[in-house]
């Protein structure tokens, strides 16, 4: 359905040989202007697309007198008549390359300072100055490109889900602070001095709440704020498709989403899914074999366990690292036995950054020749079986890591992902999902002597281990699922506790009082005592799923308006001071920090 606007008849990005002839009017930006000396060359551009428009003093010199005034990003309008290129100037590259707008009319319309960057994808501009001046920065192709797969992206979900008999339902923005693993943003209240709202860091409460109410199906493409320390895949505000189900097991949340993602994949982008159905991996297995519990299963580069072989020699380094409880673990490099000594080097120094004392390294030259400190600790049957147990070729490189697990598996997994995109292992149209499955209910936190949920303390357990949390909460399977793609945790989710007691109980581990729970979840218990259905649900963040559709390395470059990695909004310039009189209406007063004495 096509609609008319005063300005234009067409956009910059729909004329074909199909018009030549007709009149038309485009309004839109000057991208470049060419003079040819005599003739006058306009690129014309808006959202859909350019168009090249030819402004002849023969044809209308009142155009081309106008044309000659312009500059790059002046706002104009241009009216004339399509007419085809001549024979060799056509391009290719332009869905309207094969046809000109010969002007009748040129009117300027709004002109423009120099802009402080160039409107061009080839830009090398610091971040900092783009999203001062985003409003600029998103007429360059590829932003604009990125949030209009972004819009195609959420009106896909809708669709799909509308068609399942999901129903779209808003839930507050003004919300109560309860725990759930981040900082709350709070907005203080005027009229309940000394009392606050919270920003919602998910729907979480209230779609199970939705459940309760006998809305079976329900999803919300919602706004999160999160109050904590950003990172390139991170923001304070972020926006997520949130999605709960009644009567569901976990097979049936984790079927729908991947039906989803794959028609969504398929229908936005160009891209392969590695493998289908997406494999299903527990937490234990991806934390051995990846040292991480999202890992990014396009290229192999398995992490593998040797602290039984490395405890039959005399090295000190492994001797060290296993008498203080902890692993030593390595990873095979293939083709890289010919790394020199400073590229090795370089991977130690990146080892010793993430928290490793180093890296030993074990080089199989292409003629099978071993170099390596182990073979001064080590029989050439016991060097042997670590190649073995790696798969070692000629030609590759071994590196290992001796230390706690967590150092172990956190340098490991970094590493990993560092060689792949050295050795050119990521083939960028591919896409690998998978579902972790299979995780701890709950962790213990040594600093705060108490149990934590694993992921949040909504998530229901393994019926036969019920029983568990009163003699060893420690090992209950949670009914949680994480999926995950190209390295990144784009969603996650649970069935659900829908039993007021058992809900209870998880507070309770959790160091919360009576008090305290009926303060911040009392509302939902009583709940779950008129008639709670089973029910789960997921949350995927659509800021990092479009990242990944995208192929950008950061969700600002997807978010219209994004803040900086340091919560900045540049160009708002937020945070800011208020005045006052807004602090005394909200019963707030700024306490100044002492001077240091």
């Amino acid at each position: 359905m096509a609609f008319e606007a005063h300005f234009r008849t067409h956009t910059c990005g729909e004329l074909s040989t199909e018009h030549t002839g007709q009149q038309v009017t485009l309004a839109g930006w000057v991208n470049r202007r060419r003079d040819h000396g005599g003739l006058v060359f306009l690129d014309m551009r808006d959202r859909y697309g350019m168009t090249q428009v030819i402004c002849d003093p023969e044809r209308s010199p009142e155009a081309h007198r106008t044309a000659s005034e312009l500059r790059s990003e002046f706002v104009a309008q241009v009216t004339g008549t399509v007419v085809p290129r001549l024979p060799g100037t056509e391009n290719p590259g332009l869905k309207t390359g094969a046809i000109e707008v010969a002007a009748d009319r040129v009117v300027i319309l709004n002109p423009s300072r120099t802009t402080p960057f160039p409107i061009s994808d080839t830009i090398s501009v610091d971040e900092s100055l783009r999203l001062k001046y985003r409003y600029l920065d998103l007429r360059r192709p590829k932003m604009r490109d990125n949030i209009i797969l972004r819009h195609r992206v959420v009106k896909v979900i809708r669709d799909y889900l509308d068609e399942l008999g999901f129903l779209e339902i808003e839930t507050p923005i003004l919300m109560k602070s309860t725990p759930e693993g981040a900082r709350d943003y709070l907005v203080p209240s005027r009229l309940y001095p000394g009392e606050f709202y919270a920003l919602p860091q998910s729907p979480q409460q209230l779609k199970q709440l939705l459940m309760v109410a006998g809305l079976d199906r329900y999803f919300q493409i919602a706004r999160c704020f999160r109050d904590e320390d950003q990172r390139s895949d991170r923001q304070p505000e972020f926006t997520q498709l949130d999605l709960e189900m009644s009567f569901v097991a976990e097979e049936d949340v984790m079927a729908l989403i991947e039906g989803l993602l794959i028609f969504l994949i398929e229908k936005t982008t160009g891209k392969r899914i590695k493998q289908q159905p997406f494999p299903r991996l527990s937490y234990k297995h991806v934390m051995d074999r990846y040292g991480t519990d999202h890992p990014d299963l396009r290229f192999a580069l398995p992490l593998v366990e040797i602290s039984d072989l490395a405890a039959a020699d005399s090295f000190g380094v492994f001797q060290g690292a296993l008498a203080a409880g902890g692993r030593v673990k390595g990873i095979r490099v293939p083709g890289a036995g010919s790394y020199s000594r400073k590229e090795i080097e370089e991977l130690t120094g990146f080892a010793r950054m993430l928290g490793a004392k180093g890296l030993v390294s074990l080089a199989i030259s292409p003629a099978s020749e071993i170099k390596s400190p182990l073979t001064k600790f080590m029989t050439d049957e016991e060097v042997q079986a670590i190649i073995d147990r790696l798969q070692g070729e000629a030609g590759d490189l071994l590196l290992f890591v001796a230390d706690s697990a967590k150092v172990c598996n956190d340098v490991l997994f970094r590493l990993r992902v560092k060689l792949a995109e050295r050795l050119k292992l990521i083939d960028p149209g591919e896409m690998a999902l998978c579902w972790v499955v299979d995780f701890p209910l709950l962790h213990f936190d040594e600093e705060g002597q108490r149990y934590e949920a694993e992921h949040n303390p909504f998530s229901g357990m393994d019926d036969a281990h019920l029983d568990r949390l009163d003699s060893d909460p420690l090992n209950i399977r949670a009914k949680q699922y994480d999926i995950i793609c190209n390295g990144y945790e784009i969603g996650g989710g649970s069935v659900r506790i829908n039993v007021a007691a058992i809900q209870h109980k998880v507070f309770s581990l959790m160091k919360l009082d009576n008090e305290q729970i009926q303060e911040q979840f009392g509302h939902m218990l009583e709940a779950f005592e008129y008639g709670a259905p089973p029910h789960g649900g997921i949350a995927l963040g659509i800021d990092r799923l479009v990242m990944l559709l995208a192929d950008e390395d950061s969700i600002r470059e997807v978010i219209a308006f994004p803040k900086t990695q340091s919560a900045l909004d540049l160009l708002m310039n937020a945070p800011s001071p208020v005045d006052d009189k807004q602090l005394a209406e909200l019963h707030l007063r700024i306490r100044e920090q002492e001077e240091r004495s």
